[in-house]
């Protein structure tokens, strides 16, 4: 793992990179684990997303209102996709396109200078590290199904971070007190990766790959094999989101 998300988020894309560039045509239109998305949607999906991120970090309007699409982010997301099908190949080399240049914004962009992303104001770096989530998230969507190995690496305390430190707005959106909760976690090389106070009335603890899971909504809790105490760490763990 790099000090750095975006080196994360470079890697994470040229992880997924390899493996679909070895998927034959057959693949690209095989069901994906994303309801109702075939491969080839999840990889449009993640095209359009990134070729946001450059105009976001630059301040400009979007050339496209995710609001025309739907009344929610998920609504419009699935209609955008359904309103850009193409080749398998151009998908590929769109999404190419658009990791390099999402990147190369997010680099140059001024670290302290929040910019906007759908309905939250974010710093760049926490941008990636959205993007990073999601990118692993969607991977696991593209390789379960097809029976590609696609293994936890130490990627993952950037995504275990963001799920902590999005638990107080989680709280919030669900018309909850926001509460402190600690986790301490397992990753994937079996050291610990510890978020928040350990004096903590509520803690969660177990593999960070479980956690992570659990807040892109790829495993429910009740199947995570995570440990929780006190009062509020249930409610935390079932509110639980990797994105801002």
């Amino acid at each position: 793992m790099s000090l750095d998300v975006i080196d994360d988020l470079e890697a994470e894309q040229e992880q997924l990179d390899a493996v679909l560039s070895r998927l034959t045509p057959e693949d690209w239109l095989l069901a994906s684990a994303a309801d109702g998305w075939t491969v080839a949607d999840v990889v449009l999906h993640l095209a359009q997303t990134e070729e946001a991120v450059p105009v976001t970090v630059r301040g400009d309007p979007p050339p496209v209102d995710w609001r025309r699409y739907g009344g929610t982010v998920d609504d419009a997301m699935a209609a955008m996709v359904r309103a850009q099908p193409a080749p398998p190949a151009e998908i590929l080399q769109r999404w190419r396109a658009a990791r390099v240049a999402s990147v190369k914004a997010l680099r140059a962009a001024d670290p302290q200078k929040p910019v906007q992303w759908v309905t939250s104001a974010l710093k760049p770096r926490t941008l990636a590290t959205t993007r990073l989530a999601e990118h692993w998230a969607h991977a696991l969507d593209i390789t379960a199904p097809l029976g590609v190995a696609w293994p936890d690496t130490m990627r993952l305390r950037h995504i275990a971070w963001l799920g902590h430190s999005t638990l107080r707005y989680a709280f919030q959106l669900a018309g909850l007190p926001a509460a402190p909760v600690f986790c301490d976690l397992t990753a994937p090389d079996g050291s610990s990766w510890r978020f928040g106070d350990p004096s903590a009335e509520s803690a969660i603890a177990g593999p960070a790959g479980a956690f992570c899971r659990v807040g892109a909504q790829r495993l429910a809790p009740s199947d995570a094999g995570l440990l929780t105490s006190g009062p509020h760490a249930a409610d935390a763990l079932r509110l639980l989101r990797n994105y801002a």
